[in-house]
């Protein structure tokens, strides 16, 4: 609600910007034909100077109206397309991408990411938790819901929450698993700097899926942490 209240207040600003313009534009012309007339019928009261200098003032207003013009528009037009017009390509841009050649298939994220590029956080949240609820072996719905925790609302803590709870909760395949465990001990070791708990959860991931990549990523990134 609110954002169409300043984009009409914006839009009313253009027009007056567009009215100033124009009725700026008519008195200009105005005065030229009179000083026009003036200079072919004679101008024994000497007018002209004193409607040179007003011809000039208006002229002024003119181009600051123009300017004031083409900044309001080109604000007007961005505002429209990044709420209106790009969350509806990003939309139509999903089914191009997801939907079969013969009939559409629903993408389940691609209300997420319309209220992602509407900068609706928290909605999107809700929505990818909706997802998950309809998919709950998919990782991608907690993986994008802990990026926005952790970049959009700069909360790191319930970005680890979201990632515990998703890996608590569910059976995951072993590259799902060793995934998010990753995912999780980066939360702990970059962004809350509890660098214990990352070597923690690379201890796990080694003790979880013994000899596989997984477990050897592990033990790579004890050794750059100097834990090995």
């Amino acid at each position: 609600m609110i954002k169409y209240i300043g984009i009409g207040i914006l839009f009313l600003l253009v027009a007056g910007s567009w009215f100033m313009f124009y009725k700026t534009g008519d008195e200009g012309r105005d005065i030229e034909k009179k000083i026009n007339l003036l200079y072919e019928r004679g101008d024994p009261e000497e007018q002209v100077p004193e409607l040179k200098t007003k011809m000039h003032g208006i002229e002024g207003q003119r181009v600051f109206s123009g300017i004031l013009l083409s900044f309001l528009s080109a604000g007007l037009v961005g505002i429209v397309f990044v709420t209106e017009v790009l969350p509806i390509f990003a939309q139509k841009l999903t089914h191009a991408v997801y939907d079969s050649g013969e009939e559409v298939e629903q993408d389940a994220f691609h209300d997420a990411r319309v209220l992602m590029a509407q900068g609706e956080w928290e909605a999107a949240i809700e929505s990818f938790k909706e997802a998950a609820e309809g998919d709950p072996l998919n990782r991608m719905p907690y993986v994008e819901i802990a990026k926005i925790q952790k970049v959009h609302l700069e909360d790191p803590m319930a970005s680890i929450m979201t990632l515990r709870e998703a890996i608590e909760g569910q059976e995951w395949e072993e590259k799902d698993a060793a995934f998010l465990l990753f995912r999780l001990a980066e939360l702990y070791d970059k962004d809350t700097e509890d660098r214990e708990s990352a070597v923690a959860i690379m201890e796990q991931v080694m003790e979880q899926f013994p000899e596989t990549r997984h477990s050897a990523n592990a033990r790579t990134k004890l050794h750059e942490w100097g834990m090995a």
